[in-house]
């Protein structure tokens, strides 16, 4: 009886490990096409090793900062070390409050990219969700999230911020929830959009014919086919998060027990470091919002250049 149970089972042990094959040898495809893919752009090859950079030195930031970001320095007479010029032990300088600005520039990073990266993962999951659903089933829902995304449109982006945080209190997570409320609108649109073209496709006429389930169709079905815009535009919820944060901490609504580059921005600018002519104190953290910034467009770039290979004007 037992010989005769494991023979039956063979067959189904195959089917599984050609399945599971199938499923690590698709992974590896996904995976060299992406290197190709960054081979061909060198956009967005550029964007990736600012990220790949930016995130090294998030993670190492305890390991590699010589001091914590709000480690008020002294001299080995005892004596507070102010407005100090840049040195081989202090690279950046130390502000009025003696702060190396070093230490600080490492510390903004993690900051930087956990606003960044927990935005356009929100982005990208509520809007992809809502745009599947209202491309999908159409009629009175399709409605009701086109007049929803219609009225997040309206809304002024930095002052709803503004208002948000200063009713809620200062934290980078209500930051993060007033980037998202706002930025999954442009996501949810355009996925919308593709849906309606999907939901036509013969792929979809012959999944309803065998009986398949509405949700079913829609996350297994159509959402495939939709996440590569999805990443298009996770990638540029990035530098939008980025930017915003730095914004309102330069503003005076940051989370005051975090370090980040706007904060930076805006204590230099608050002690007047352009007009003392201290670059060292306004232009590194500056630098470093215009590059993530500008990888974050670098990426979605050569996304869409892949999704729309008829933009792209070289011949």
């Amino acid at each position: 009886m037992s010989s005769k149970i494991d023979v039956q089972s063979q067959p189904n042990l195959t089917r599984m490990k050609k399945r599971q094959l199938g499923i690590v040898i698709n992974v590896f495809k996904k995976i060299q096409s992406f290197f190709l893919f960054l081979r061909r752009d060198k956009f967005a090859l550029f964007g990736v090793v600012v990220y790949i950079f930016f995130g090294t030195i998030a993670i190492l930031a305890p390991y590699i900062a010589p001091h914590g970001p709000i480690e008020s320095l002294k001299s080995e007479q005892g004596n507070w070390l102010t407005y100090q010029d840049p040195s081989a032990a202090h690279p950046f300088g130390i502000t009025n409050l003696a702060y190396d600005i070093y230490s600080q520039l490492i510390y903004g990073s993690q900051t930087a990219l956990l606003v960044g990266l927990v935005a356009a993962v929100a982005v990208m999951l509520i809007g992809t969700v809502i745009g599947l659903i209202s491309g999908y089933f159409g009629g009175w829902i399709d409605e009701f999230f086109m007049r929803l995304t219609d009225l997040m449109f309206s809304i002024p982006f930095i002052p709803f911020i503004m208002i948000m945080v200063a009713y809620f209190g200062q934290s980078v997570w209500y930051v993060l929830l007033a980037i998202v409320i706002l930025l999954w609108t442009n996501t949810a649109r355009v996925i919308r959009a593709q849906v309606l073209s999907l939901k036509q496709r013969p792929f979809v006429e012959s999944a309803k014919i065998t009986g398949a389930s509405d949700p079913r169709i829609i996350f297994v079905h159509i959402a495939p086919n939709i996440l590569p815009l999805m990443f298009l535009y996770g990638s540029l919820a990035i530098g939008w998060a980025i930017l915003t944060e730095s914004s309102m901490s330069f503003l005076g609504f940051g989370d005051p027990s975090l370090m980040t580059w706007g904060r930076m921005l805006q204590s230099a600018y608050a002690n007047q470091a352009m007009s003392l002519g201290a670059w060292w104190w306004f232009l590194p953290p500056g630098i470093c919002i215009m590059l993530t910034v500008i990888a974050s467009f670098a990426i979605g770039k050569g996304y869409e250049s892949v999704l729309f290979p008829k933009l792209n004007t070289n011949k």
